[in-house]
């Protein structure tokens, strides 16, 4: 995976919530890969999702609103250095850039559905949402009450030092995985869903599947597209996207299916309390938005038009 250095990187996409240094997140130390690297997978804690979409303590009624807008004074003035692409958190801001001019299109092309632009929220230990308060244990998330995507930076180290997911290409699928959540919401799918769940509470696990499993399928479709996203001036922002990254995307993927967290955690595979789907599922609809490109074939639902 290689970004364009000559790409501009729009830090208005993002709220900093890390305080005035933009720091980093308390970064020091942690092993993170940034430069050229490659590989893959994505994330979203069961707890979180289960807790956001089945009325737990992130459900949409915990609160009205999120809390205060952070400062982007320090995250704008590092992401316009000449050592920008050096940084973590200036990359995955450029990442959340090509995601979201991805959709600006697609969704429009595809659904006949105007795109609203997201907000990701960078945060250090804990942030207020409009899905309730949250930390940085529950790993990165989208909040349908607020229309914004939550992620401490620090759970790439997560990744990194317990799954073992090394390769960059980590950080765009996790963020284009949360901003699938982002356009299930926009198109209505995530609220008819939760109206399905409440109808047949015994299907709750079933219809989450679903969900996570057409956000994993919207995912593949930004990175069949993502070489060919821009950014506001019309200048490319990926080089390239190579076959080993989706390699390495497609291999982690299988490593945090639910039934390889179940078995990781010693238990027996319950597939009854699965939420996201098990590692041949979530491989399979990546691949299957990578391979057509085109997230109208991302029916997990079986409604296709």
């Amino acid at each position: 995976m290689q970004l364009n250095e000559n790409a501009r990187i729009d830090t208005s996409q993002i709220d900093d919530q890390r305080g005035s240094s933009g720091g980093g997140g308390g970064l020091g130390g942690i092993p993170i890969p940034i430069g050229r690297g490659k590989g893959g997978l994505i994330l979203t804690l069961v707890v979180v999702v289960a807790s956001m979409l089945l009325g737990g303590g992130f459900g949409l009624n915990a609160l009205n609103d999120g809390g205060s807008a952070g400062d982007n004074t320090a995250l704008r003035e590092k992401c316009a250095a000449e050592t920008a692409l050096d940084q973590l958190d200036c990359r995955n801001t450029l990442f959340v850039n090509s995601i979201q001019d991805f959709w600006q299109a697609a969704l429009p092309e595809r659904f006949g559905k105007p795109y609203q632009q997201a907000q990701t929220t960078f945060f250090s230990q804990a942030v207020t949402t409009g899905c309730g308060s949250a930390d940085s244990g529950v790993g990165p998330f989208y909040c349908p009450a607020d229309r914004k995507i939550y992620i401490d930076l620090t759970f790439y180290r997560v990744l990194a030092d317990q799954l073992g997911a090394n390769g960059e290409f980590a950080q765009p699928y996790v963020l284009a995985h949360e901003y699938g959540h982002h356009v299930q919401t926009l198109l209505g799918t995530e609220a008819q869903m939760r109206r399905a769940q409440q109808r047949d509470p015994d299907a709750a696990n079933a219809l989450s599947v679903k969900l996570e499993l057409q956000a994993d399928c919207y995912a593949g479709a930004w990175a069949k597209n993502a070489t060919g996203t821009d950014d506001a001036t019309g200048v490319k922002i990926f080089v390239q996207i190579t076959e080993q990254d989706i390699k390495e995307g497609l291999d982690t993927a299988a490593a945090i299916g639910d039934d390889t967290i179940q078995k990781r955690s010693g238990g027996s595979v319950d597939k009854d309390a699965f939420t996201h789907g098990s590692a041949a599922q979530r491989q399979q609809w990546f691949n299957q938005g990578f391979s057509a490109g085109d997230p109208t074939t991302c029916d997990t639902f079986g409604n296709a038009r």
